[in-house]
């Protein structure tokens, strides 16, 4: 089911804080994983054709965001007994073949990802140095089959962000499949 970002979150929101545990059992705390310049929080999961398509250019492009004090932070918050291609010993295979560096963290209640109004996989949240939101919208205007990852979206406000620019208004909302949600689960501003 294709579904877009709800935009529950804006501009100038706090994030939302979080302690999450990786696949390996390790907990980070949004503090421990924010940016000096910048922090990038982005839900994915490892089965989704539309983080397929753009998992070894976020590689990239995170590697060249933390260059420039911009941390990223990644949450799968599908529901792992039902989507078990998505737990943590995939995690680990599935980072690891797209060279990401940020920790890929598991939210197994699914809160997190209500307290951020995530609803597709991926979806990408940008903070400020405050953790203030700047940015909640598409990495780029690619989609699986049609076009090349290349990041301009996100590219386009990471430099706007780190230039004191205000944040973007023309946003397209992130695209992708919907998190997995456990039954009963479902937050109110899931339409599925």
């Amino acid at each position: 089911m294709l579904v877009t970002s709800t935009f529950s979150l804006k501009p100038g929101d706090q994030a939302p804080d979080f302690s999450l545990p990786d696949a390996e059992g390790r907990v980070f705390s949004l503090d421990e994983v924010r940016g000096i310049r910048g922090t990038l929080v982005v839900f994915l999961c490892n089965h989704c054709p539309y983080v397929i398509h753009l998992a070894s250019q976020l590689g990239s492009f995170t590697t060249a965001a933390a260059a420039r004090d911009v941390n990223t932070v990644a949450i799968n918050a599908n529901d792992l007994t039902a989507y078990p291609q998505d737990g943590p010993g995939p995690m680990k295979s599935f980072a690891a073949a797209q060279n990401w560096t940020f920790p890929y963290l598991i939210d197994e209640s699914q809160q997190v990802a209500k307290n951020y109004g995530a609803a597709c996989t991926p979806d990408f949240f940008l903070f400020d140095a405050q953790l203030r939101l700047y940015y909640a919208g598409q990495f780029d205007d690619s989609r699986p089959n049609k076009g090349v990852a290349t990041g301009a979206g996100l590219q386009g406000a990471v430099d706007a962000l780190l230039a004191g620019e205000p944040p973007p208004v023309d946003v397209f909302p992130a695209s992708g499949c919907n998190i997995k949600w456990k039954p009963g689960q479902e937050p109110a501003y899931f339409g599925g």
